[in-house]
């Protein structure tokens, strides 16, 4: 009755699909994909029908999901201490010992609060006959819970009245239980997530959850180890001590010191911090031990040997090539069974037996007589089917799901009232994941009609996570950072200011001058020599392979303020989405269209940003830094258009007043840089009046500015309008 009205009521939502996901576009929900070694960042296809888990069936699930990640944390507390799961032999020697996530460089090391997987991501599906399957357990760095927590507040906004009607639990909490994870194994110090950086696929999800949880946003060469401490280094070069740090690269990569000597993405030294027990990692280093494909094969098991419970939820069945029995079974069922490579994830790896032709087939026993130990075979479960609505025709469609449940390990145990339900792209396929072409949908866990639910905030002691957020400020914002919202600022002051003055000279070709443009092309050290002015337009305002265009501008601006999300928030790094879209959009339009008038509504978007950035309650320092970068840019495009001493007073006065809000603070080199090659060209410019005032605010730059060099190569910062030309 209650998921009647439900799905009723969901229906409404199939309408507003469109403005979904523009939604989703316009705040840069997006997951990237490789592919021929190069890097795809791609919006992650919403779905607007969700999936409906009734109250009670949420109940049994939530009671499987809290045992088997407790009985997995058991595990691998055992296998790096005592073993005796190895002893009593309800584990074999060797299963543990070649899993590939074993690392004997944690042995013996027991993780602050004794905690190893702090959040568990495991995937489900429900069979046909409604009993759900546990296919996976995620437990090193599982990804996905940022995209429906996102989602559903867009849908709480597209129909408030559906929330209000129909009793779905809350899935907002989802940062509180991580921040209270986090705080809860921390040691002495910040918490900090760590990314691999802004090409890592997932990256998205690192900032926002960063931003939702008032955490720090560290990139590898922001950290370093001394005397077995983790530290946080700021732009200044001052260390702050981090207690924990949620890591979002793999095992392989942590540590070059401790694990891959070749990774380049790793912080050197950190394991010897976490070995000391100065540092908490969340997940636990190691954790791969217990995910692995094989030992999934073990868990109901380790259900009944550390807890002495029978398992709730089911394993898909499940054979073990390295046992005989098994193996006979698996190679004479091949076309029968899905085998799974254990080294693999993300839905590579994964061959169903039946679609392989016999060459195929006999190739694929062959490799499993070699290695047995490298695979694993299962029963084809044969999924329920959810409706999604087809992109392309509109209708609903049958479509193979899964479901990722989130499970956090704290203080205690707690299964998120949501979870990631992956759909694939194609009817009748049954590999649903991102990377290989699949969407997403929100879960609505239904709340019982007899009883009240508690938010998990009110379960757990309450955390306020605003404290947290004001750390966002200055005193927490790298040497890389400084850079970008120094860059931020001069890249959105470039896009608006060359449109603004763009008119007039349009204008001017337009009234029978059709050489109007050149002054202008000169005044930007772009070239004069174009055929005409619409190919003059394109490369001014279109062409993303020039460096001086609007587009690239913009681009540059989005570059450097999408790993700033935490700093700034995700409510104003959509205006500088937007502007991305709306040139990208022109772009297309512009061989059919000649509305040139439509940029307008890129210079809307600076101003929309800019004014967001002024009223937002992020720290004065952080907006100083993008405000004086804009308008160092101001003063440079108003002298090169040879505009009056007279308008160069606001941006001056703006400049003091910026400077002055950091109250004696040191500034990064960049600032300094950017005024000193400024004076070098206005005496040529015939600003002597200006130069005098911009040497006093240099001066006062020297006595304050940080040397060094940016530690990040991949900092967006260049001047390429600067650029000689031959």
């Amino acid at each position: 009755m209650i998921e009647s009205a439900a799905q009723k009521l969901a229906a409404e939502l199939v309408e507003r699909r469109e403005g979904i996901n523009r939604e989703l576009a316009r705040n840069g929900v997006r997951f990237g994909v490789y592919k021929n070694g190069e890097y795809h960042d791609r919006l992650f296809p919403y779905d607007p029908i969700p999936r409906i888990i009734e109250s009670d069936e949420f109940d049994e699930l939530e009671a499987g999901l809290k045992q088997r990640v407790n009985a997995l944390n058991a595990y691998l507390k055992d296998i790096y201490s005592d073993k005796n799961i190895i002893h009593d032999g309800v584990v074999p020697e060797e299963f543990v010992y070649t899993s590939a996530g074993y690392y004997p460089q944690v042995n013996g090391v027991t993780p602050p609060a004794g905690v190893f997987a702090h959040i568990a991501g495991e995937d489900l599906v429900q069979g046909e006959d409604g009993r759900w399957w546990v296919l996976e357990d995620n437990l090193r760095i599982p990804s996905g819970a940022s995209y429906p927590l996102f989602a559903r507040d867009i849908e709480r906004r597209a129909n408030p009245r559906l929330f209000r009607e129909v009793r779905v639990r809350d899935n907002r909490d989802y940062p509180r239980l991580l921040r209270k994870a986090m705080d809860f194994v921390s040691t002495e110090g910040i918490a900090v997530i760590l990314t691999p950086g802004r090409y890592n696929s997932a990256f998205f999800e690192h900032a926002y959850l960063a931003e939702k949880t008032g955490a720090t946003l560290a990139f590898p060469e922001d950290l370093e180890v001394e005397e077995n401490k983790l530290f946080f280094l700021d732009y200044a070069g001052n260390r702050h001590r981090v207690g924990v740090v949620y890591r979002r690269l793999a095992d392989d990569y942590l540590d070059p010191f401790a694990f891959n000597p070749d990774s380049v993405i790793g912080v050197p030294g950190l394991l010897s911090a976490y070995r000391a027990g100065n540092v908490a990692i969340v997940n636990a280093p190691g954790n791969g031990a217990a995910d692995d494909k094989a030992i999934y094969y073990f868990v109901p098991q380790m259900i009944k040997y550390y807890l002495g419970e029978e398992p709730i939820l089911h394993n898909a069945p499940t054979y073990m090539p390295m046992f005989e029995k098994d193996r006979k079974e698996v190679l004479s069922r091949m076309d029968e069974l899905v085998i799974k490579d254990v080294a693999e994830a993300g839905g590579y790896g994964v061959v169903f037996g039946r679609d392989l032709d016999k060459d195929k087939r006999e190739e694929l026993a062959n490799r499993i007589k070699e290695d047995p130990r490298r695979f694993i075979a299962q029963e084809i479960i044969q999924f329920r089917d959810i409706d999604v609505v087809d992109p392309s025709t509109g209708e609903h469609s049958p479509r193979k799901a899964d479901l990722r449940a989130f499970v956090v390990t704290g203080q205690n145990t707690h299964v998120w009232y949501s979870g990631l339900t992956r759909y694939s792209s194609v009817p009748g396929q049954m590999i649903v994941n991102s990377s290989q072409g699949g969407g997403f949908k929100d879960t609505w866990v239904l709340a019982p009609k007899d009883r009240t639910i508690p938010n998990h905030g009110e379960e757990i002691e309450s955390v306020n996570l605003m404290p947290h957020a004001r750390k966002h400020s200055l005193q927490l914002v790298t040497a890389s950072k400084a850079d970008n919202l120094y860059w931020l600022g001069r890249y959105t002051e470039r896009a608006f200011t060359t449109l603004v003055q763009f008119y007039p000279f349009y204008d001017r070709v337009m009234d029978d001058n059709p050489d109007a443009f050149r002054p202008f092309a000169r005044a930007l050290d772009l070239p004069e020599d174009f055929e005409d002015f619409d190919t003059f337009i394109h490369s001014f305002l279109y062409d993303g392979t020039n460096p001086d265009s609007v587009r690239s501008a913009i681009v540059s601006a989005f570059n450097n303020a999408v790993v700033l999300r935490p700093e700034l928030s995700s409510r104003l790094l959509q205006y500088v989405e937007l502007a991305v879209t709306n040139i990208t959009n022109a772009a297309e339009r512009f061989a059919s269209s000649a509305d040139i008038y439509a940029q307008r509504d890129i210079a809307d978007d600076m101003l929309a940003f800019w004014g967001g950035i002024e009223n937002s309650a992020a720290d004065m320092t952080l907006k100083a830094f993008i405000f004086i970068g804009k308008y160092i840019e101001r003063l440079d495009l108003y002298t090169r258009f040879g505009m009056p001493i007279e308008e160069m007073e606001a941006p001056l006065r703006k400049l003091s007043s910026y400077s002055h809000a950091l109250d004696g603070m040191p500034l990064p080199q960049c600032f300094a840089e950017g005024v000193g090659w400024l004076l070098g060209q206005l005496p040529q410019r015939g600003y002597p009046e200006l130069t005098a005032r911009l040497q006093e605010f240099l001066d006062d730059f020297g006595k304050r500015s940080i040397t060094g060099d940016r530690k990040d190569p991949g900092s967006f910062s260049a001047m390429n309008m600067d650029a000689r030309r031959p």
